[in-house]
């Protein structure tokens, strides 16, 4: 486990930060929708067959899945402003190498690098913990959580004018100028944190998880092209989970590994990433069925006969609600904590998706089920950093978001494959053109709320009791007495792990038991055998460290509201300390 340079977070952060960093989401989030105005006609602005041109959609999301736990974690080790303004820098490089061609190869290369910029996300969230002031923490995490689903929206509308009036390559021209300004911005308002994990790079790790990643996101995204019973399909996805496996033996070997599985195992963290899941499919269902009803002729008896900009527009509430969601969310969790607020977006989306059957009959009802969605998707969104941040240490929340994020992406890249196969085999032909029909629409609404019955579930059984951590996360401005607990919860025992030599002794299990016996917290020690632990509440607790090749220690100790160092020897028996 590694651990941060300094024990306190900075908090040199202007009033511009938040918006700053929430900016730099919305433009790489940007790249995910910006094609889709046109993708229909990208084999010919690429002279290239349908099944090649779908790589670049899909290069962008493959390089985007992979980039953000490598990014998270070289940001926690190296400084996350630095690897922000990097991913931003290959960004940019990507949309003028899309600009200058025509030609398949290089787009693919081009969207590559658009897709690596996709590691923002988890930097921006990771700067936040580090910087703000913990009353302001919670509504801008939240709105750097949902710059995903607010950059996508938004670049609907915007991409279908700039391709409706102009070369389709203005597209590029303008993603590079927003991330130019970005970069300009990020180097003139936001500071970088003081705070480091400590230990190297693995990079086995991420060779390791890049490869199963890819083995994986390939065939579900290729699947419906190459056919899901090919041996291709049925290979690549074998063989991802011979990768994955072996990757995750290696991770569990490792001092300091990309990703800390044991971190990752635990039930808050993974009930969280895996309902992350489910909100990445449900999020996307929306994105490809809605804009292309809006599209289809009146002709076909269901389509709404609207201009690819009035979709656009029409689908843009989708992103503007997620947006001012942000502070009805600070609101909410500062009361009930972010599990009710993961709940409630659910819930929300849910009644958007069960009430977007029966509202698709004319544009108007398409705005309506555009905003439900959106409102439930930017509260359950705005949860999950929370959730996060709230259960790893701070020197990994780089790494921690990023791996949140990938689960979303994961989540997307489900959807499209599964909403792909049911639009196509639903579809009927007219004048030799396929064409999605209502019963497939409608069946795609039902996977969706599907998706979210099961998040549900999963969120119903993230523990209830907020640890000690997260009360930080909580927008207590409106009481003093709140910060005053939040204050005390950052307290709690540190100190060092020792052998019978006096040498600190790495990834030792260190476990807090309270009075009642039962665990309040555990970690394990970093390389140089240090290891800290927060408390829930005053009072008497048992400090337990067990480590391979020493005997078990216990030590009695006392939190009486401050921080002092308990040292575990490993060589002395047990005794009574108070700190």
């Amino acid at each position: 486990m590694s651990h941060t340079t300094t024990d306190e977070p900075a908090r040199r952060a202007s009033g511009a930060t938040v918006p700053v960093l929430a900016f730099a989401g919305i433009v790489v989030a940007v790249m995910q929708t910006l094609l889709v105005p046109v993708i229909k006609d990208l084999p010919e602005l690429l002279a290239t067959t349908p099944s090649n041109a779908t790589w670049v959609m899909t290069s962008t999301l493959l390089s985007g899945a992979v980039a953000t736990p490598i990014m998270g974690r070289l940001g926690d080790l190296y400084g996350k402003r630095r690897m922000l303004i990097a991913s931003l820098s290959v960004m940019v490089a990507g949309a003028l190498v899309s600009a200058f061609t025509d030609a398949l190869l290089p787009m693919i290369v081009g969207r590559t690098l658009q897709g690596f910029a996709m590691g923002a996300i988890p930097l921006g969230i990771g700067l936040m913990r580090d910087m703000l002031p913990r009353e302001r923490l919670g509504s801008s995490m939240a709105l750097m959580s949902s710059s995903i689903g607010v950059g996508g929206g938004l670049a609907l509308p915007a991409a279908a004018l700039v391709a409706q009036h102009t070369d389709w390559h203005a597209l590029f021209y303008g993603a590079a100028g927003l991330g130019v300004l970005s970069i300009g911005l990020t180097l003139l308002v936001v500071p970088e944190s003081p705070l480091r994990a400590k230990g190297s790079f693995d990079l086995p790790g991420a060779l390791g998880l890049s490869l199963g990643l890819v083995l994986f996101l390939l065939p579900i995204t290729k699947g419906g092209d190459w056919g899901w019973g090919s041996p291709t399909t049925l290979g690549l996805l074998g063989g991802s989970v011979v990768v994955l496996l072996l990757w995750g033996l290696m991770e569990l070997r490792v001092a300091a590994p990309l990703v800390d599985l044991r971190t990752t195992a635990r039930r808050e963290v993974l009930l969280t990433n895996l309902a992350s899941t489910m909100v990445g499919v449900a999020f996307y269902v929306v994105s490809l069925v809605l804009p292309q009803l809006l599209q289809l002729p009146v002709s076909t008896g269901h389509g709404l006969g609207q201009s690819m900009v009035v979709a656009g527009l029409c689908v843009a509430p989708l992103g503007l609600t997620m947006m001012f969601t942000a502070p009805v969310y600070a609101r909410l969790s500062a009361r009930y904590g972010p599990r009710t607020t993961l709940i409630l977006g659910l819930l929300v989306i849910a009644v958007g998706y069960a009430g977007g059957l029966g509202l698709m009959g004319a544009a108007w009802q398409t705005v309506v089920t555009s905003v439900l969605l959106g409102a439930g998707i930017g509260l359950a969104y705005s949860s999950l950093p929370a959730l996060i941040v709230g259960a790893v240490p701070a020197s990994e929340t780089g790494a921690a978001n990023g791996l949140n994020t990938l689960m979303r992406s994961i989540g997307t890249s489900v959807s499209s494959a599964v909403i792909g196969m049911v639009l196509a085999n639903t579809s009927t032909t007219v004048g030799g053109v396929a064409i999605p029909t209502m019963h497939g629409f409608r069946i795609s609404f039902l996977i969706a709320t599907v998706a979210v019955a099961g998040g549900l579930v999963l969120a119903f059984f993230l523990p209830r009791r907020r640890p000690a951590t997260t009360t930080q996360l909580r927008a207590s401005s409106e009481e003093d007495a709140n910060l005053a607990r939040a204050e005390q919860a950052l307290r709690g025992f540190r100190g060092r792990v020792l052998g019978a030599d006096g040498a600190p002794v790495a990834r030792a299990r260190v476990t807090l038991i309270d009075r009642h016996g039962r665990r309040a917290g555990a970690t394990l020690s970093a390389g140089d055998g240090s290891y800290a632990l927060a408390v829930p509440a005053e009072g008497p607790y048992v400090l337990a460290a067990r480590a391979t090749g020493h005997g078990p220690l216990a030590h009695a100790a006392t939190h009486a509201g401050d921080e002092r160092p308990v040292d575990l020897d490993l060589s002395l028996p047990g005794d009574t300390v108070s700190a």
